[in-house]
């Protein structure tokens, strides 16, 4: 018999598979599955229906199970939002916009969203913008302002920041460098 590395499935595939025989009952597969997932991390309730529509348990079944866990605290939209928004936001710097878009994939409900994001404040969005183009700024201290310039703006606007934000932001992150480090090199804005 061929022995298998830790953490590697068995030959007859994934335990879930092996779940949803046909003499199974869905509402504990469906547990199984539900408990399985929140083990790994945090989930959506929408996060948690896809993954059980995925594994054919009914939808009915998928329903009252999700309300079951809702009701003793173990699947919560409002608190999976706001958690979510305060990791992306303080780790990965990024913007209510693209923390938006995120939410709405994982298939949170928009006013939990909206509530979510109610906890970022302007001055820490622009904070956390300075904070990644610093961070981005120095591993391009040596090239000339206008490409510098190009580049952070890339980076700021892939996180989602506006304009606005990310011409003030480069402005202090660029006007605040020793002038050994970055070229006088005016901004050419007419052509």
């Amino acid at each position: 018999m061929r022995q298998r590395r830790r953490g590697s499935e068995p030959a007859d595939g994934p335990a879930e598979d092996r779940d949803l025989g046909p003499d199974a009952n869905p509402e504990a597969v469906a547990r199984e599955i539900v408990l399985r997932k929140l083990t790994a991390q945090a989930r959506s309730r929408g996060e948690l229906a896809k993954a059980l529509a995925q594994r054919h348990v009914p939808q009915q079944t998928a329903a009252e199970v999700l309300d079951r866990f809702e009701e003793v605290g173990l699947v919560d939209d409002a608190a999976f939002a706001e958690s979510w928004v305060r990791s992306r936001q303080s780790r990965r710097h990024l913007s209510k916009r693209v923390l938006r878009q995120e939410l709405l994939r994982k298939g949170v409900d928009r006013d939990e969203i909206d509530n979510a994001l109610e906890q970022i404040d302007p001055d820490d969005e622009y904070a956390a913008a300075r904070d990644l183009a610093t961070k981005k700024f120095r591993s391009i201290t040596g090239l000339d302002r206008v490409v510098a310039y190009r580049r952070l703006a890339g980076a700021l606007g892939r996180r989602g920041f506006g304009s606005g934000t990310i011409s003030r932001v480069l402005a202090e992150v660029l006007d605040n460098t020793p002038v050994d480090d970055t070229p006088d090199v005016s901004i050419p804005f007419d052509s």
